[in-house]
């Protein structure tokens, strides 16, 4: 059955649904629906029940009371955060079915754009037990996407996904008949392809017209009527609004709102920062020098005795006092060895990197192992400070932690109980407590929910100093950034005053087919690609043999893990250190194989 938007035929219905786990009702009383032809973008805390809500509307789980019914013959294909496939499969057993040969789909465009969008063009033929983390999360979206289903369901597609990935999903959804149920943190993505959106909170689920640019609006409205009990979350949902109104256009799409009633709730909202002022204030704090490189090269690290890749050469960059950077690339550019570059972590031979006497650099890595398991979360954050000045104020440590959304009483929480969201939030908390003033972000949106993400960027909003960025969220970087730098593979820099939107029209355009080979220079070129063409089949040897070593270690560590102690915490601490560190290597290692496999073919 082809979804139809023009009908308003009803796919999934629940009516009255609960669910609770021990004393917490995740739900309760429930009553949602989804229809033809909508697009649903789900919102809400950490924990709140958006994941719960989703596997009962799929039938993967059932509610504890209430009920849910479904359209007779409709096709609903889901992508949970589970991740479970046949280990036995390949990559395309599990997108285009078993046994399907490739020449029976390969003259499908469709497929063909899915599998490229989507970035597993290259993985086929690799079994579901090679794959990594981020590979199976790929391979089971683009399992959904090949399908014509009436009604997607999909938690975090977004997750995995570079900024490219995220604006060709975003055009795929937009661009298919089916209806759609996603939940997400990407604002960007959120805005661009929700026409209706559902935040869950506090066991209800509330309903709103548009994407997350109207969502923003009404909750801001609906705080504004409300009892001054709010304040707090009143004032960050005025901000973000005034930054969206006050945005460029394409940002804020086509809002449903009245236009008067949003410039009458912010018109007395200042804009979020003051970036005179906060320059000037980074200046007195770190003189005319922050961090700079000059004549620069970046290499990959040698492996197995071949020379590294060559990721930046003869570089000159000059970050200045309050500067506020964004970062993005393709896979594989060097991003995160460039902050690392920064952070005079790795060295730049030739050349040198000089670093302002008063510098004091807080970095937000994308590990999660550089946390103290034997400690409580508090003792974490005040054993770098008890106290710090942000702005003009001074904030303890356990004012800052309750600003990240940490309670009094979940402030006495040991680390090793805390989930992947929560361990971000504190090593961010952390990283600010030390009072830096050059700030390296890698991701740092990571596992984070559209509050948190709000509370952050309110506290950067106020924060004077450097900052560089890497992320595949294009809202923050457009939200807290003044500039953006790209890596594009080509050994430079590049600056791109108009942002992100740039950098996707480049990327455009290098994807394109070259022009054809003048004559005089055709003789030159079968010796030049050979030769690239021997090199990468080198380095995509050495690759391969690497990543194998690595996912031998991955699998020994679960075998210990699953044999080990469960209440020796520190030793599974050490355990799970080890398998985070190589588990971020192979993800390091599977974006340059990928870049490799698509030249040696």
């Amino acid at each position: 059955m082809a979804a139809n938007p023009g009908t308003n035929t009803s796919l999934i219905t629940a009516e009255k649904i609960s669910k609770s786990f021990g004393i917490r009702a995740l739900l309760d009383d429930v009553s949602v629906g989804v229809h033809e032809g909508e697009r649903i973008g789900v919102v809400g805390l950490n924990g709140g029940g958006k994941t719960t809500l989703l596997e009962i509307l799929a039938g993967i789980t059932e509610p504890d009371s209430g009920r849910v019914s479904r359209v007779g013959g409709a096709v609903v294909a889901t992508v949970t955060q589970r991740g479970e496939m046949p280990e036995d499969h390949t990559v395309s057993d599990v997108v285009v079915g078993v046994g399907v040969a490739e020449h029976e789909w390969a003259s499908d465009a469709r497929i063909r754009g899915i599998l490229t969008g989507i970035g597993i063009d290259g993985l086929l033929d690799r079994k579901v037990t090679e794959l990594s983390g981020g590979q199976r999360r790929r391979t089971a979206l683009a399992a959904a996407l090949v399908t014509d289903a009436d009604l997607l369901i999909l938690d975090e597609p977004t997750n995995h996904l570079d900024i490219e990935g995220v604006y060709w999903l975003a055009e795929h959804l937009v661009n298919r008949r089916s209806a759609l149920l996603v939940v997400t943190h990407d604002r960007w993505f959120l805005d661009t392809i929700a026409t209706r959106t559902w935040e869950v909170h506090s066991g209800r689920v509330d309903e709103y017209e548009g994407g997350y640019n109207d969502w923003v609006f009404a909750r801001a409205e609906r705080n504004r009527q409300a009892d001054a009990a709010e304040e707090r979350r009143r004032n960050l949902a005025r901000k973000e609004l005034a930054w969206l109104r006050r945005g460029a256009p394409a940002r804020t799409s086509k809002p449903k709102y009245r236009i008067e009633a949003a410039e009458k709730l912010i018109s007395d909202v200042p804009p979020p920062r003051d970036s005179v002022a906060l320059s000037a204030f980074a200046k007195r704090r770190l003189g005319r020098v922050a961090i700079e490189l000059e004549d620069a090269r970046l290499t990959t690290p040698s492996s197995d005795g071949e020379p590294g890749r060559v990721l930046l050469d003869d570089t000159t960059w000059r970050l200045a006092p309050g500067e506020r950077i964004g970062l993005v690339g393709v896979n594989g550019s060097g991003k995160t060895t460039l902050l690392r570059a920064l952070a005079g972590d790795v060295p730049v031979t030739p050349g040198r990197r000089i670093e302002g006497k008063t510098v004091s650099i807080g970095w937000l890595r994308q590990e999660l192992d550089d946390l103290d398991e034997s400690l409580r979360l508090i003792e974490v954050v005040e054993a770098v400070a008890g106290h710090i000045m942000l702005g003009d104020k001074e904030i303890s440590a356990s004012q800052l932690c309750e600003r990240l959304g940490f309670s009094p009483a979940r402030q006495r929480t040991p680390v090793g109980d805390l989930s992947g969201g929560e361990r971000r939030r504190l090593q961010f908390t952390a990283v600010l407590m030390s009072e830096p003033n050059v700030l390296l972000l890698d991701e740092p949106t990571n596992d984070l929910d559209i509050d948190t993400l709000q509370q952050v960027e309110d506290l950067l909003d106020s924060w004077a100093g450097t900052l560089v960025v890497i992320s595949h969220d294009r809202y923050l970087i457009e939200r807290i950034c003044d500039s953006t730098w790209a890596l594009f593979g080509d050994g430079k820099l590049t600056n791109l005053p108009r942002g992100v939107d740039q950098y996707l029209e480049r990327r455009a355009e290098d994807s394109r087919p070259s022009a054809p080979s003048k004559p005089a220079a055709s003789a030159a070129a079968p010796a030049t690609s050979a030769a690239e063409h021997q090199a990468a089949r080198k380095e995509f040897n050495a690759v391969e043999r690497k990543m194998e070593k690595l996912n031998t270690q991955i699998a020994k560590l679960h075998e210990k893990m699953a044999a080990h102690d469960q209440s020796d915490y520190t030793g599974l601490g050490d355990l799970t250190a080890k398998l985070h560190a190589a588990q971020a290597e192979v993800d390091e290692l599977e974006e340059r194989w990928l870049e490799l496999s698509e030249l040696v073919g």
